[in-house]
């Protein structure tokens, strides 16, 4: 669920990557980089750390030229290492190039291991290496055809931004699974990002969705080149719209906060509760609340504080460090709360950490019941595709009832949105990407581990 993001023929391309960056920094916080080009050199930036932490004034003097591309990195696996930052770059017999990813390989490791055996040499786990040493050992003449080459050798969900010295190239799985938009600046030059609210704070015109197996090619003073290379097999992953994207972004032709709306009102029919108030967990938890609320005719109130210097709980990497974070992270308005039925409305339940802390402090600052209602079917299956889920075992609805679910909690009651009212809120008949929910791996077939795999 990474953030990626390419600016070409545009003047100050790599300050155009930072300020889209730090629009997407909610799609990954552990590390960010930037690579620019100016047709002769490749230069990059890249730690751990945040993108305000990592570049400064001096960054950009070094990052000359009129392309640039840049990711945001939110881990599934691997090491805190700065190893595992992106972009990668790598030099190889054609020349330089850089690679940006999004998303997660499903044949990873099978990959891997055959081009270890060809005498590739691997310094991190990252899936997007796979990419590279693809490129690097492809016998075509071309860079076009070496990308095509490797494109036909990997499995799963992707969003690419490839840059050579003078070109960039952008692909999207035939899937579609992750999404990434292209814009144009009136001056001159085009971005593709990961969400269009980096387009909105750059100034850049939307232009369409890049297409679900579609590569661009942009070279300088010419207009992009499109080739389709995979027949489309659109399924979006719907998680986009329950969770990670911001609600301002357009996904594929919908307003993020107007699905969650949707969701929540959708919500309230499916599973009411007679309460006194209606609680949103922010942040992603608020447009869902409205919903709910609006659909009971019940008052919303904003019941819960949030610290946003806290990072997200469930990415951390051990239960106890969730757990801490959790009360770090949240805080209840007494006044709101006390002697009141409350319910209180989050965007998915994972394990069941946040969750369960949040009805103790209900309880706790006087809530008389507790309604935990979540705008999201339940998880019941690890996503490969790039989210963090857990395995199996980790999931607590794969393994207990809403109603068991709701003991452990000490909650009220806990209802979830059925998948059914989940499609119908988001409003046509797309074949989403459901696989928390009803365990489809489409992608890759049954290839490999149902868990992520990947660095991204």
């Amino acid at each position: 669920m990474c953030a990626i993001v390419g600016v070409h023929g545009a003047k100050n391309a790599s300050n155009i990557a930072y300020y889209a960056l730090f629009a997407m920094q909610h799609r990954g916080q552990e590390s960010t980089g930037i690579s620019s080009a100016d047709g002769e050199k490749i230069r990059l930036i890249k730690d751990r750390g945040l993108v305000t932490e990592v570049f400064n004034e001096e960054s950009f003097k070094v990052l000359n030229g009129n392309c640039a591309i840049g990711h945001n990195r939110y881990s599934t696996a691997g090491d805190d290492s700065i190893l595992d930052a992106q972009p990668v770059f790598a030099r190889y017999l054609l020349g330089e190039i850089s690679v940006a990813h999004n998303g997660n390989l499903v044949n990873k490791d099978k990959v891997r291991n055959r081009l270890i055996k060809r005498g590739a040499i691997f310094q991190t786990g990252m899936d997007t290496e796979n990419i590279v040493h693809l490129i690097a050992k492809s016998q075509e003449k071309k860079l076009v055809d070496r990308i095509k080459d490797m494109l036909n050798k990997i499995e799963g969900s992707y969003c690419l931004v490839i840059q050579s010295r003078s070109k960039m190239f952008v692909i999207r799985d035939r899937f579609g699974i992750r999404p990434l938009s292209l814009g144009r600046f009136k001056d001159g030059g085009y971005i593709v990002a990961s969400e269009t609210c980096a387009l909105d704070l750059v100034g850049a015109e939307f232009v369409r969705d890049v297409r679900p197996g579609e590569m661009l090619i942009f070279s300088q003073g010419e207009e992009p080149v499109s080739h389709q290379i995979f027949e489309p097999d659109y399924h979006p992953c719907a998680f986009e719209y329950i969770y990670f994207s911001r609600p301002d972004s357009i996904i594929d032709g919908k307003n993020v906060y107007q699905m969650r709306l949707e969701m929540g009102r959708r919500l309230a029919r499916e599973t009411p509760a007679e309460v006194d108030l209606v609680l949103p967990v922010p942040d992603s938890g608020v447009a869902a609340a409205r919903g709910f609320a609006e659909g009971l005719g019940v008052p919303f109130e904003m019941g819960i504080v949030r610290n946003h210097y806290v990072g997200r709980t469930f990415i951390e990497p051990t239960q106890e460090i969730r757990e801490h974070k959790v009360k770090m992270k949240l805080s209840p308005i007494k006044y709101l709360i006390e002697g009141k039925r409350v319910a209180i409305i989050d965007d998915s339940l994972v394990r069941g950490t946040t969750s369960k802390q949040i009805v103790k402090m209900l309880r706790e600052a006087g809530a008389t019941e507790v309604h935990m209602r979540i705008a999201a079917p339940e998880i019941k299956y690890p996503c490969r595709y790039g989210i963090d889920t857990p395995t199996q075992e980790e999931l607590i609805s794969a393994k207990y009832t809403p109603e068991e679910i709701a003991k452990k909690m000490d909650a009220t009651s806990l209802g979830f949105l059925s998948i059914e009212g989940l499609v119908e809120s988001l409003g046509d008949d797309r074949n989403y990407s459901l696989v928390s929910f009803d365990g489809n791996y489409f992608a890759g077939g049954n290839a490999g581990s149902p868990g992520c795999s990947s660095s991204c």
